[in-house]
């Protein structure tokens, strides 16, 4: 093992010690919290080193890139994710190769997604992203508008909805943060009856390498980790 892949390797150990405490602490079971490896800062070996230390599902935000690497890193079949603003014109190129996409953010991105999928024969789950902090500059669904778009990507065949994503505002205090992630599993909860070809609603992803300890307290079964992993390294 080389000193590079050795800093990451202890890295990712001291993320999933954080993890492990963190969802204790809630009175969860840690095994509920699935770490989702941003490799947007690194390059394919990099994204290699980490696979190989045991994180398996690895997120990109750009499309180009994730294409370029999931080419790069064929065989160690990692579950990729894709966790950035995607644009329509991106959508076909990516959907063979994605696990989950975790920024549906317009309806018209839906029903681009569910013709691609559809063409290609593949069942896409998503999740809906919501603007929890109201911030202007961020994508997303406003809360009070989830139910309805529920309703309407309910009538697509190949887009299946299994939760939501958020992202705390850039200047919020912790206490606000902590805030912003209640209301979102607030709203996860209030629509778990809505469920989806035997789907149900359940993912919350939320929290990063700044704030995933509080999104892990107030819930997330995903957080989105990447500067971190890759301390000592960059």
């Amino acid at each position: 093992m080389t000193e590079t892949a050795r800093k990451i390797a202890d890295n990712l150990h001291r993320v999933m010690e954080r993890v492990e405490k963190a969802a204790s602490a809630a009175g969860r079971d840690p095994e509920s919290v699935k770490v989702i490896g941003v490799t947007k800062y690194v390059d394919p070996d990099l994204a290699g080193m980490l696979f190989h230390a045991g994180c398996h599902r690895l997120g990109e935000n750009r499309p180009q890139v994730l294409l370029e690497k999931v080419t790069a890193l064929a065989e160690l079949k990692a579950e990729w994710h894709f966790i950035g603003h995607l644009q329509r014109n991106k959508v076909k190129k990516i959907l063979p190769h994605v696990s989950l996409i975790h920024s549906l953010d317009s309806l018209r991105l839906a029903e681009s997604v569910n013709r691609l999928a559809s063409e290609q024969a593949l069942p896409i789950d998503a999740l809906l992203e919501v603007n929890i902090s109201g911030d202007e500059a961020k994508h997303g669904f406003l809360p009070q508008q989830i139910p309805g778009v529920l309703t309407a990507i309910h009538k697509l065949s190949h887009v299946r909805v299994t939760g939501l994503m958020g992202m705390a505002g850039l200047k919020s205090t912790a206490k606000e943060v902590r805030g912003q992630f209640c209301r979102l599993r607030e709203l996860r909860d209030s629509l778990q009856p809505t469920v989806q070809d035997g789907v149900p609603i359940t993912e919350l992803s939320m929290g990063m390498s700044g704030d995933f300890e509080l999104a892990i307290a107030e819930g997330a079964t995903m957080v989105r980790i990447g500067s971190v992993l890759f301390e000592g390294v960059l």
